[in-house]
């Protein structure tokens, strides 16, 4: 067969410059029979990048458990459903903008908030909430305040201009992200469980419908230079990153729900990574037909594109649909009427191939399934993490007082106050959500419902990083027991795996192990995977991000009225401490902040005392005995308290028990815990015996100092100050 037009010698820097090696490019010749054309070349750069492809990931993905009793559709679709009654479904899924936050931060953060809202609307879902996962280098980088500014005003002016709420998510400092910040966005959507799309494609002859914005040059090689790690000239790609519009977004959410409620649609696709050339490519793969486009009709903004960078693109806020025949002027009207583009630009056919027109020529013809099935699957070698030794109370070495300690601790970098941030972001839009950010998970109302869907994104790198085994299982129980805290049923999670180069053994032994781990978690708190995002090559100039295997998790509250929050609810109400404290140190807060140091190994996580213990405290919320309810995590135990203490703008006085020592039971990050508040301990404890679940009595709210006997008071107006105020002092510096 004769290669299409358009059609300059294909060398082998042109085949490295497009990521693929000799080998992909040996199988590449082996498919078509021939060369393949720049068009050609830079579809299966594309769709075999590591973005697209997930080759080094995909062995491994497939040990997770993808089902469950409330499990509608897992991974393989645009984004995860889970049944959560009465006919209705939470639509839900995370992703990466990484690479392009860290070169051009404010549209980079923009554009993964405008992506992950079309994975979810794509699928019949009215998006209900927004969370981000931001992680930046070093405070004293210089690049990292730049950083931030920029992907917080992103963040939220997509979001907020586009009228959905952001309720949750992390902010964390690190010295191994100085080179590669991450940016994880996360929807969650609610649809009815009859109006729920997916993309396969299906009839032949049916003609394919480009909506929403017009093609530009922005973009183009993104998904690419997602799967290749920076070096210094880094700065240089900011061409690749996509320009984004919350207005349009905003239009096409509006436009395609009003067809949604029609019968017209048979699939429907957004144009993400990889833009038209994945979203094409995909739909016909999964519906088994060939797909032919004439690039004359896609709507372009920019003179003389050619049909490689019209197929490249990844120009925003744009959808693919295959309509049933005949229903095309009723769909025009729809999108004229929400000011939107609206071509039709091609038909499914029966051949198989994907067959590219462009002024009256052919310029691409390639065999769909050959090239999809053929994409690679990389076993690569790895090597396990040494494991790191215990950590004891006679490791320390500087003796501080507890309280002094916890001034530090509530003033650092991790822990102090992310107000400034989520001050950003339009929280309470739409009208649903219950509660402000700061607590443990975000709430938000099922509208026109009781229920509520309850949503977390949690993990702690500095755990994977020593042991990506125990890391991965503490991601999953921290976003399980998040869930928990407010009272929620948890029913699946989302995981966005950032990772190094995983040709570098011991980074490919870093996301065996953690994968190794959350499906340990996943199996033993029947909490599956329905989606997810894997993000590899997150380093510059050989030097990777610690391994972060962001988890999303997603709960449900059949009565939103029965949500507690972390806040202290009044004077005379009783602290209780449930679950077992040991007093583990590695890898802790206090070990870094207060020592100098990470060491050690991370606490280890019992999957079945974690189900045990939080089983039985989301029973006392749901029976009315639980006040208050926060989980213990980064910080231990006196840091959760100030925590609760500082939401409720009230006081609290605690006891040791005897014989232990006040560091570690203090600040240990001991797993599986939760500090609750009570106005009947006695029936609290006797529930807690007769469960088998260890629950301990530490003392009372009131006034207003944290009180811990024995070693002293601190005001609560002194830990608000330097909880509150290193953000904003930080971000206004010149």
């Amino acid at each position: 067969m004769n290669a299409p037009q358009n059609s300059p010698e294909i060398t082998p820097e042109i085949v490295a410059e497009h990521g693929l090696s000799p080998a992909e490019y040996e199988k590449v010749l082996e498919i078509l029979g021939r060369a393949p054309n720049l068009t050609e070349l830079g579809i299966f750069s594309v769709m075999w990048s590591e973005h697209c492809s997930y080759k080094s990931s995909k062995k491994w993905l497939k040990t997770l458990p993808t089902e469950g009793t409330r499990v509608i559709c897992g991974p393989g679709e645009n984004a995860g459903v889970v049944d959560i009654g009465d006919g209705q479904a939470a639509i839900f899924k995370m992703e990466s903008h990484n690479h392009p936050s860290f070169i051009e931060p404010y549209q980079g953060a923009a554009t993964g908030v405008g992506g992950i809202l079309r994975d979810v609307f794509t699928m019949g879902a009215r998006p209900v909430a927004n969370l981000n996962a931001l992680r930046f280098g070093s405070p004293d980088h210089p690049k990292t305040r730049h950083l931030v500014a920029g992907v917080v005003a992103g963040v939220g002016g997509y979001g907020n201009c586009v009228g959905v709420p952001t309720v949750g998510g992390e902010c964390e400092f690190h010295p191994g992200y100085n080179g590669n910040i991450l940016v994880n966005a996360m929807t969650v959507g609610v649809a009815d469980q009859d109006k729920i799309f997916y993309s396969a494609a299906t009839g032949i002859g049916n003609p394919i419908i480009y909506v929403g914005s017009k093609t530009g040059r922005d973009g183009i090689h993104g998904a690419t230079m997602a799967s290749a790690e920076f070096t210094d000239d880094s700065d240089e790609k900011r061409p690749t990153v996509q320009v984004g519009d919350p207005f349009t977004e905003k239009l096409l959410i509006e436009a395609c729900l009003e067809l949604m409620a029609t019968d017209m649609i048979v699939a429907i696709q957004d144009m993400g990574a990889a833009g038209l050339t994945s979203s094409s490519f995909e739909m016909a793969s999964k519906g088994g037909t060939g797909v032919e486009l004439d690039l004359d009709q896609v709507p372009q903004r920019e003179q003389g594109m050619t049909a490689y960078e019209m197929m490249l693109s990844e120009s925003q806020e744009r959808m693919l649909l295959v309509l049933k025949p005949g229903r095309e002027d009723d769909a025009r009207k729809i999108f004229d009427k929400w000011e939107l583009d609206f071509a039709v630009v091609g038909k499914l056919t029966d051949t198989g191939h994907m067959v590219l027109r462009h002024k009256g020529e052919i310029v691409a013809d390639l065999p769909i399934d050959p090239l999809a099935l053929a994409s690679p699957e990389y076993d690569r070698p790895w090597v396990p993490t040494p494991k790191q030794a215990e950590i004891t109370p006679a490791d320390l070495t500087k003796d501080i007082a507890p309280l002094d300690a916890l001034k530090t601790l509530m003033g650092c970098p991790h822990l102090a106050s992310k107000r400034w941030i989520w001050e950003q972001y339009d929280h309470m839009v739409m009208g649903d959500t219950i509660g402000r950010p700061g607590g443990d998970a975000g709430v938000v109302r099922v509208h026109g419902t009781k229920k509520a869907l309850a949503m977390t994104s949690d993990c702690t790198p500095r755990y994977c990083l020593a042991d990506p085994v125990e890391g991965g299982r503490q991601a999953v129980a921290e976003a399980w027991r998040n869930l928990v805290a407010v009272g929620a049923k948890p029913i699946a999670i989302t995981d966005n795996m950032n990772f190094g180069n995983p040709e570098r053994p011991e980074i490919m032994g870093q996301f065996v192990g953690c994968i190794e781990g959350i499906r340990e978690a996943c199996v033993a708190l029947d909490f599956p995977v329905v989606s997810g995002n894997v993000s590899l090559y997150n380093e510059t100039n050989g030097t990777g991000i610690p391994p972060t295997p962001t988890i999303g998790g997603v709960g449900l509250l059949q009565d939103a009225a029965k949500r507690v929050g972390a806040a202290l609810p009044g004077e005379g109400q009783t602290l209780v401490l449930i679950g077992e404290t040991k007093g583990h140190l590695g890898q802790s807060l206090y070990l870094r902040e207060i020592e100098g140091r990470e060491a050690g190994s991370p606490p280890p996580v019992n999957l079945g005392a974690e189900r045990r213990t939080g089983d039985f405290v989301r029973s006392l919320i749901e029976a009315g005995q639980i006040t208050a309810c926060h989980d213990l995590s980064d910080g231990g135990l006196l840091v959760a308290l100030t925590e609760m203490a500082l939401s409720g703008d009230l006081g609290a006085q605690i006891t040791l028990p005897d014989v232990v020592n006040a560091t570690a039971f203090l600040f240990g990050e001991d797993q599986g815990r939760y500090l609750v508040t009570t106005s009947d301990a006695a029936q609290l404890a006797a529930a807690a015996r007769d469960t088998g679940v260890p629950a301990l009595v530490l003392g009372s709210c009131g006034g207003g100092e944290i009180i811990v006997d024995g070693h002293g008071a601190t005001a609560l107006t002194d830990l608000r100050t330097v909880h509150e105020s290193w953000m904003p002092a930080y971000m206004a510096q010149p």
